[in-house]
């Protein structure tokens, strides 16, 4: 298994998106883990990882607490199946996107800036790795 977490808009605070590094790079200690900017008109999800479980950050989502979110993570590493992860940028996903996911996934019913929500995303799967090998991070 493999995660990407695709962000749509550069970062604005440079602080904020090295959280999300710190964590992406502590997650890439249990699997590959890439986080990167992408550009929907340059860059076809689909083409690119046809296999992959597409995750779609979206306020309209599902909300999953931290056990839930493990669960997600371990079914993925057990079917071998990658995941991707994509936050939209300031007017959320693009059109089409959102029907074309997997899973629309909300990780608050608060509003945060987008560069705090790669943050909280990096480090629920950071958590969420670090639970199913028995690190005592989660604690």
């Amino acid at each position: 298994m493999k995660l990407y977490l695709y962000f749509i808009g550069r970062p604005k605070d440079p602080h904020a998106n090295a959280l999300a590094e710190e964590f992406v790079t502590r997650a890439g200690r249990y699997t590959p883990a890439e986080m990167r900017e992408v550009r929907p008109e340059r860059f076809d999800l689909w083409a690119r990882h046809p296999a992959a479980r597409k995750i779609f950050c979206d306020p309209a989502g599902r909300p999953l607490d931290s056990a839930a979110f493990t669960k997600l993570i371990a079914g993925a590493e057990r079917d071998g199946r990658d995941l991707l992860f994509v936050i939209g940028g300031h007017d959320g996903l693009p059109a089409g996107w959102a029907e074309r996911a997997d899973l629309l996934l909300s990780l608050s019913a608060l509003t945060f800036p987008h560069e705090l929500a790669r943050a909280m995303l990096a480090e629920q799967i950071y958590r969420a790795l670090a639970t199913l090998r028995g690190h005592p991070y989660p604690r």
